[in-house]
């Protein structure tokens, strides 16, 4: 479910903006200050995925609660919802850790599309901080980070070419990878010379890290179509 703090102190423009947001899809929180929007969030465990705040309110405004709010978190995505529409309010608000800003007034349309727009980014960075760092397969560890093998806790030294080849097979291990795909994942789609290079690649890779080569028990090929990471 994607859900979104919804901070406005005009009771019709709130109302407009949670009815639009609801059917988008939207499970929408919905308060009229930036004291209940600090209540609110601490109480729902800082469970949003996006924040809507308007800047002109009474008591703890737009500015201070976007402030708050980037304190608790850098993932949540946060938009600014202003009558403003000066440059210097919209640098203000980028300054000081929002995502976006809104400028009142404006259309469903262009309410929706921007939130989609924030939500997508804060779901493709939290994707890609929830993938696992290593992949561990037997006496194996490939590690992204470091773009490294290990074999038993030893480096194994590769070329980056060894190693984009064997990251791909191991990130598919058990499902066979044709030549085609291995070549258009590691040279791009405008690579013109032959798959023998995959071939070649591939046998180094052995002599690297299988304890016999000719008859590899990782690295496996298979007939006719390429090869496997059995692990």
């Amino acid at each position: 479910m994607k859900r979104i703090l919804v901070v406005e102190d005009e009771n019709s423009i709130r109302d407009f903006v949670v009815i639009n947001l609801r059917r988008a899809g939207y499970d929408v929180t919905d308060v009229a200050s930036g004291e209940e929007a600090v209540s609110e969030y601490e109480r729902q465990g800082g469970s949003f995925d996006v924040a809507l705040l308007d800047i002109m309110m009474p008591g703890m405004d737009g500015f201070a609660l976007c402030r708050w709010i980037r304190e608790q978190s850098t993932d949540i995505g946060i938009i600014m919802l202003s009558a403003k529409s000066q440059e210097i309010d919209k640098v203000n608000c980028l300054m000081i850790g929002a995502d976006d800003y809104v400028t009142k007034p404006f259309s469903p349309s262009e309410l929706v599309a921007r939130v989609d727009a924030i939500h997508r980014r804060v779901s493709v960075n939290r994707a890609r901080r929830e993938e696992p760092k290593v992949i561990n397969s037997g006496q194996f560890t490939l590690d992204y980070q470091s773009r490294i093998l290990y074999n038993h806790g030893k480096p194994v030294d590769l070329t980056q070419i060894e190693y984009q080849i064997l990251e791909l097979l191991m990130k598919n291990r058990n499902s066979p990878m044709d030549r085609l795909s291995i070549l258009r994942h590691i040279w791009g789609d405008s690579y013109v010379g032959e798959d023998k290079v995959i071939d070649v690649n591939i046998r180094r890779l052995r002599m690297k890290i299988e304890e016999d080569p000719s008859t590899p028990r990782y690295i496996q090929t298979v007939w006719g179509f390429g090869y496997k990471w059995n692990g």
